[in-house]
């Protein structure tokens, strides 16, 4: 991997983030994204730098039934320092079944509860960025939650956006009632359901929960498309560490640059077109290791073609090709033919990656925004809500 060196900066005085008993020396967080933060992207992404690497997000109904699929979203490798899980959910006791089930039976170091996620099949049912608007009910799974994972002395987190639109944030009130609970630590996105990942991260609004929160830890997220980017938040907004999402898609060499910068280093991965195969086929490896089914593993991997391959000279006909691999075979015969010698691209590899969507009225339980308390038919609603299959 060709590494070079960037203007000088200042190093960071960011002390290791604290969540209760764990420190995480690189204050740096890999989101978790479904169909993407499995094993082996984690183990991918640790290859290269520190952080904490956070499983995808698993329904607390299909962890608590034990499905197959549920349970191969909270394993880890043997070597993952931190075993991160990342839980959805809408009912208090289903969530904290689910936080009691990986505290009794050792299945996490971390916990993080989602009340981000904006897909309208999580929030048409009040879960992800709707739930925070219901006051009594965030309040019942935060400290349900909070309660049950303080057993096992595991930290447990809390994800979100701003709200559900501008005319309706919640993340103040969130962040405050999370505190109060006893979260070990507070992450904000910052857009709102409405936007999608559509726009400019609201960083101000970040600067303003960290303000707001001067006794526990707050996390920013949003736009960090580089080390810069994060150096930059930090500085803006006074937060204790940042939290990555799509910037790292097809490019796991993210976090080498961020732990760079996070102790003054200005050495940066500039990867030629080689290197970037190498990569990608190390990826697909890792998610046949992961799957134990190399046609399932090649299917998964398609996905992550564009991303590696953003901004570098590759014919239309070879990407046609290379994402719709069928095995290991193939796509190392397909990676040959690209032109080895292409350098970094500059500029055209990096910035935004993934759908951005567009910005859209959020899909919401049936008069949801009456009030943020939860009425007769909402709370009968609640108790059956929870799908039985990840979230987005």
């Amino acid at each position: 991997m060709t590494v070079v060196a960037t203007p000088p900066a200042p190093k960071l005085e960011l002390p290791p983030l604290k969540l209760g008993p764990l420190t995480v020396d690189t204050p740096v967080i890999l989101a978790p994204m479904a169909g993407i933060t499995n094993s082996a992207f984690r183990r991918l992404c640790r290859e290269y730098g520190g952080g904490m690497y956070v499983a995808e997000m698993v329904t607390s109904r299909a962890l608590v039934e034990r499905t197959p699929e549920s349970l191969r979203i909270i394993s880890h490798d043997d070597d993952e320092k931190v075993r991160s899980v990342q839980l959805y959910g809408v009912d208090p006791v289903t969530v904290g079944a689910a936080v009691r089930m990986l505290v009794e039976e050792d299945r996490a170091d971390h916990i993080d509860l989602n009340f981000g996620c904006p897909v309208p099949k999580v929030t048409r049912r009040g879960g992800g960025s709707a739930l925070p608007w219901k006051i009594d009910l965030f309040t019942s799974i935060v400290q349900t939650a909070v309660k049950e994972a303080s057993k096992g002395n595991v930290p447990l987190t809390i994800k979100m956006r701003k709200g559900i639109d501008e005319d309706h944030l919640t993340y103040l009130d969130a962040g405050r009632i999370a505190r109060d609970a006893g979260v070990a630590a507070v992450a904000l996105h910052g857009r709102t359901a409405a936007q999608f990942y559509s726009g400019q991260a609201d960083w101000s609004a970040i600067a303003r929960l960290r303000e707001a929160l001067p006794d526990i830890p707050v996390l920013g997220n949003g736009d960090i498309w580089s080390a810069e980017d994060a150096v930059r938040m930090v500085r803006e907004t006074g937060v204790d560490g940042v939290v990555v999402g799509r910037g790292c898609q097809g490019r796991p060499w993210l976090f080498g640059d961020l732990q760079a910068a996070f102790e003054g280093s200005d050495t940066r991965h500039k990867p030629n077109l080689q290197q970037v195969a190498e990569g990608v086929y190390r990826h697909a490896e890792l998610m046949v290791e992961t799957f134990g089914d190399e046609g399932k593993a090649l299917r998964e991997i398609r996905k992550h073609m564009a991303w590696y391959f953003k901004g570098y000279v590759v014919g239309g006909e070879l990407r046609t090709r290379l994402a719709l691999v069928t095995s290991l075979e193939v796509l190392r015969n397909t990676l040959a033919e690209l032109d080895q010698d292409s350098p970094y691209p500059g500029v055209d590899a990096e910035g935004p990656r993934g759908r951005a969507g567009s910005p859209k009225k959020p899909a919401l339980p049936k008069d949801w925004l009456e009030s943020r308390a939860l009425n007769a038919e909402q709370s009968q609603d609640i108790a059956a809500a929870e799908l039985d299959v990840s979230g987005g």
